[in-house]
């Protein structure tokens, strides 16, 4: 008997918050631009509000504009360009050496480890950042390119809903993001890579609670972290908590021994643990079923069973009529 596969363990991350401090674009790109965070959100926020549209596309459309209005400031909207951009992202202690740690703890623990991001952020930016090679998928906002290699115009945005579905997509084994006709055939739970009690969903913010709910409701688990030293932001994932959106709290520390990391090895192992219990019990119905043959019944007449003192039923006439129903 060949042995049973590893099952897949998928770990979701968010990304701004989550695996680094602050947004992404804070870093370089708006210091390269004079503009100051809060004044660039603002008014991405304001352009959604009034053109009735997404926050998202509000803020992807802006950095494009703001890049282009100056020309003397040399600002460049290609992917080399995002990507050169996050150069000085702070990451989260432990975060460098957390994905082949806990990769080679799944390992040995009978598991396979798969990393995703799930972010609001700008993929082409994360697609610059030294842990970018460890994601078997990034997902994240990004843009459209002319034949220059100069961004032009949004080619996917993810708000906090529409990151959910990428969480279908990681269940299904259908990762292509244009791909919509796989997506929504019908896979049944048993066929499917990634079982939704084997996904796993890190985030920090409110643009993560549709993911959390959505994993922690269907059997997974939802952690949110929190900037360490950050009491609003620990207060914020107390709240994810107590508003049972999240299976677990701890601070964004990715190093070995912290709270994080016991949490993600005891998931692991739990998962480990359940997927062999359930192997026991198909070996089990498959050895140990019981086939029960019922004997053939035998045709009565309804005549027979009627008691003497009714009329009898002329029981061609009732065929006829149960035929022409």
């Amino acid at each position: 008997m060949s042995k049973p596969a590893k099952p897949k363990v998928a770990i979701c991350y968010d990304f701004d918050g989550t695996l680094a401090a602050g947004n992404m674009q804070e870093y370089d790109y708006l210091p390269q631009l004079k503009i100051k965070p809060k004044q660039f959100w603002d008014e991405a926020k304001e352009r959604a509000r009034t053109q009735q549209g997404d926050e998202i596309l509000a803020y992807m459309c802006l950095m494009l504009e703001k890049a282009k209005a100056d020309p003397t400031k040399g600002i460049q909207v290609t992917k080399k360009a995002f990507a050169d951009n996050v150069a000085n992202v702070k990451l989260f202690k432990g975060v460098e050496s957390w994905f082949e740690r806990i990769n080679s703890f799944g390992h040995n623990a009978g598991a396979v480890i798969e990393h995703y991001i799930i972010s609001s952020g700008n993929r082409e930016m994360i697609m610059g950042i030294s842990i970018a090679r460890y994601f078997r998928k990034v997902y994240a906002s990004s843009y459209m390119y002319d034949q220059h290699g100069v961004a032009i115009w949004p080619s996917l945005a993810l708000n906090y809903t529409t990151k959910t579905q990428f969480l279908f997509r990681i269940n299904k084994g259908y990762l292509d993001e244009w791909d919509n006709s796989k997506i929504n055939t019908y896979k049944a739970k048993e066929e499917r890579p990634v079982p939704f009690e084997q996904i796993v969903y890190i985030g920090d913010g409110t643009t993560d609670i549709p993911c959390m709910r959505l994993v922690k409701d269907q059997g997974g688990y939802a952690i949110a972290v929190f900037q360490p030293g950050k009491s609003k932001a620990k207060e914020g994932a107390a709240n994810l908590f107590a508003d049972n959106r999240v299976n677990f709290v701890a601070p964004a520390d990715y190093r070995e021994g912290k709270v994080l990391d016991k949490q993600i090895k005891s998931i692991i192992k739990k998962i480990v643990a359940d997927n062999e219990v359930q192997q026991l019990i198909k070996r089990s119905e498959k050895n140990y079923t019981v086939k029960i043959t019922l004997p053939e019944a035998t045709p009565v007449s309804i005549n027979e069973i009627l008691p003497d003192n009714v009329v009898k039923l002329d029981e061609d006439v009732l065929d006829k009529r149960v035929e022409g129903t």
